[in-house]
């Protein structure tokens, strides 16, 4: 008997001491060995890692327009089960609320049915309702809210936004759905759009609550960077506007339109078509943007290069002659574009006005020579990219001079057998309009910082190379304004300014290495005005549905080229420098517009009227915290400078009778009123009465006519009043 109980007492006690050590080899190894996965999943508990996106930069004009920005979006989702007996907030009927969704939502409501179903035989307890429910706007979410479907909810996102839909697409690309961007600015200027992501660490109890004071650490999100672009947003219009017309009239493979600051290098417009909207890009049919990234023989354009060095190198004269038709010194010979019959023998001059290619021929083959108008084309900048700034531009690449045989050269000297793109071309007649120098053309004015407006880093003129002299480039002006007063350049002439260009044809090169039949790329290259030259616009139209006997694709390219021209330098208020019933028009004295921020409202009013200006406050706070025009702004006397004194302006509606578009531009930037223009010149009438009280988003519609139509109106109403009285 006790021996039995000594036996169990014995094996009890094993029993014991043996669980003893096993639970101190457990401790020991939960301490040592699994020590660190313990600590991190108890730290999951209680701890709690946040990230904070932030938010994307906006994209503006050089004025302040904006052009994209990011803001609410929402994405629908289903909820497909229960979490309780009692819980009916559910999706019951798939095709009822297929149904009621589909025409909100843009989408079939059979795919809509079939993600909700699909989703059930999943077993998932949610499903989104893409591509149609993804990240919508607040006016579609709203709607949806409005339809109160028990299981539909909305769970909010951003998403990135184009207010001016296809406006500038090519420039500005966009953020897809994902958030990645895809072309232009947007994938360009990422990193400075994108911003920093923030994060912060929180402490929590054993049910999920904050506990006091339970943040640990925290790290805010920094915001990304605005972008200020040199496009001018009322030029862009004009581009726009003008190349709806054309295509809404002719068909054609492509358009690029650029216009620019020939002074700065700023490019002021860019635009293509075909385009696209950047709010629904699944629909693109044209990525590529035709100005940076296509290349294209010019033509007759290119002559102004050669003509540029033909007079740098002395070899050119105005009145020396030659016997147009045909240049036999190559072979195959060079012929005149009239088929080779020429104009018999005619001075140099008159030889660029015909846009004779013989001319061409002896001016770069034969008195420049292969060597020096090689060395010509280089200095202006063909053959290598322009560092515009802009993703896809391409180099257009010159055939090695070592290759080039003899009517190589001869050709190249009127643009054929040589390749371009419209931006080097730009660049390249930039150089002759300005003085002789060849600067970088750039897209990007300023980048800012967005919670203080700081500008972080702004672009300046840069000057690449002189590549002819003052002298030289102010003949070439003379010359070509020749060509569109007396030459092949007649249906591009602006009344009231001097307008120097060159019109081009040229031929569409085939894959073989010859060229196609019938099929054409009509361009023309100018700037205004002559003399000092303000802007520079580029319009090529590639293979554009006209008669053969439409010479130069005038009647598509010319109302572009006029269009846009005619209207910038009036919305710019560049006076006209022509005579005008033989009275030459005084240039406006021209007064820099004082810094006037920060100062009280009387004393800028004062110190306008100092500056012979006219300081119009409007608000009424303390101090000006806003100007428009800004200092330094060139202005004429008694011009009005408006002095913003509060955050949120209600202001009454000028008569903007007789105004030009960019002082009602002015006026109307400044309280975010919309703008829609009608006709062209000056103002003749305008939507909403003047005096009106007028706030942030309003639109207004204002009417232009040109100053001899308001006078052909004014005689026309003279003569029905004339006809009532007799």
């Amino acid at each position: 008997m006790n021996k039995r109980i000594r036996i169990r007492t014995w094996f009890l006690g094993g029993v014991f001491t043996f669980l003893f050590f096993l639970l101190a080899f457990r401790l020991f190894w939960i301490q040592t060995v699994s020590a660190e996965w313990l600590k991190r999943d108890a730290q999951a508990q209680w701890e709690r890692n946040e990230t904070i996106q932030p938010k994307r930069g906006t994209i503006y004009d050089r004025n302040g327009e904006v052009l994209a920005y990011t803001a609410k979006a929402y994405t629908v989702i289903a909820k497909l089960k229960p979490w309780d007996k009692a819980d009916t907030s559910y999706v019951e009927n798939a095709f009822d609320t297929a149904q009621k969704l589909a025409p909100v939502l843009g989408m079939p409501a059979e795919r809509i049915a079939r993600l909700i179903e699909n989703g059930r035989d999943a077993s998932r307890t949610q499903v989104e309702l893409r591509p149609g429910g993804w990240k919508i706007n607040e006016d579609t979410a709203q709607r949806v809210v409005d339809l109160k479907l028990p299981g539909i909810f909305l769970y909010e996102e951003k998403k990135r936004y184009y207010p001016n839909d296809s406006f500038l697409s090519h420039i500005l690309g966009y953020v897809d759905l994902d958030g990645n961007p895809v072309m232009g600015i947007e994938k360009i200027f990422d990193e400075e759009l994108s911003g920093e992501i923030g994060e912060y660490k929180l402490l929590k109890d054993r049910k999920g609550f904050k506990l006091p004071d339970g943040i640990e650490t925290f790290k805010p999100a920094k915001d990304g960077k605005d972008i200020y672009l040199t496009i001018d947003y009322q030029i862009q219009n004009y581009v726009e506007d003008a190349l709806n017309t054309i295509t809404k009239e002719f068909n054609t493979k492509g358009i690029s339109v650029i216009v620019a600051d020939p002074n700065t290098g700023d490019i002021l417009a860019m635009a293509n078509r075909p385009h696209f909207n950047p709010n629904s890009y699944r629909n693109i049919s044209n990525w590529t943007n035709f100005s940076i990234s296509s290349t294209f023989e010019p033509g007759s354009t290119f002559k102004i290069v050669t003509l540029a060095a033909a007079i740098e190198e002395g070899v050119y004269s105005n009145d020396e002659t030659y016997h147009s038709g045909t240049y036999r010194k190559v072979t195959p010979p060079i012929k005149d574009h009239n088929g080779g019959q020429g104009w018999g023998t005619i001075s140099y001059l008159r030889g660029v006005q015909e846009s004779s290619n013989v001319l061409f021929a002896i001016l770069g083959y034969e008195r420049l020579g292969k060597d020096k108008f090689y060395d010509y084309l280089e200095k202006f900048g063909f053959g290598q990219m322009t560092g515009i700034g802009l993703p896809g531009e391409v180099a257009a690449s010159l055939k090695p001079k070592g290759l080039l045989y003899p009517r190589d050269v001869a050709s190249m000297t009127f643009g054929q057998g040589v390749a371009v793109t419209a931006i080097q071309q730009v660049a390249a007649v930039s150089a002759v309009a300005n003085g002789g120098e060849l600067l970088k053309p750039h897209i990007v004015k300023e980048i800012r910082a967005s919670q203080t407006g700081e500008i972080l880093q702004r672009t300046e003129k840069e000057t690449v190379r002189r590549v002819v002299s003052e002298k030289t480039s102010t003949m070439v002006r003379d010359i070509l304004e020749t060509v569109v007063t007396e030459g092949t350049g007649r249906y591009y002439n602006i009344p009231g300014y001097h307008v120097a260009g060159k019109t081009g044809t040229a031929q569409v090169a085939a894959m073989d290495g010859g060229y196609k039949a019938n099929k054409y790329i009509y361009s023309f290259i100018g700037f205004a005005p002559k003399d000092k030259p303000e802007l520079l616009v580029s319009v090529v139209v590639d293979q554009p549905d006209v008669p053969d006997s439409n010479f130069g694709g005038r009647d598509v390219v010319s109302p572009i080229f006029k269009h846009v021209m005619q209207n910038s330098l009036q919305y710019l208020k560049i006076s006209p420098d022509l005579k005008v019933d033989n009275m030459k028009i005084a240039k406006p004295e021209s007064i820099q517009v004082p810094d006037l921020l920060g100062k009280p409202p009387s004393v800028a009013v004062e110190l306008s009227g100092k500056a012979n200006l006219q300081g119009k406050v409007l608000g009424d706070g303390t101090s000006v915290i806003q100007q428009y025009p800004t200092s330094g702004t060139s202005l004429s006397k008694d011009s009005v400078v408006y002095l913003i004194t509060s955050e949120h302006l209600e202001a009454p509606l000028p008569d903007f009778t007789g105004k030009t578009l960019r002082e009602v531009m002015e006026f109307c930037t400044l309280l975010g009123v919309k703008v829609n223009v009608l006709g062209e010149g000056f103002v003749v009438g305008q939507s909403i009465p003047a005096g009106t009280i007028i706030t942030k988003g309003e639109k207004l519609t204002i009417t232009l006519h040109t100053k001899s139509d308001v006078d052909e109106l004014n005689v026309e109403e003279q003569d029905l009043q004339e006809e009532i009285q007799e």
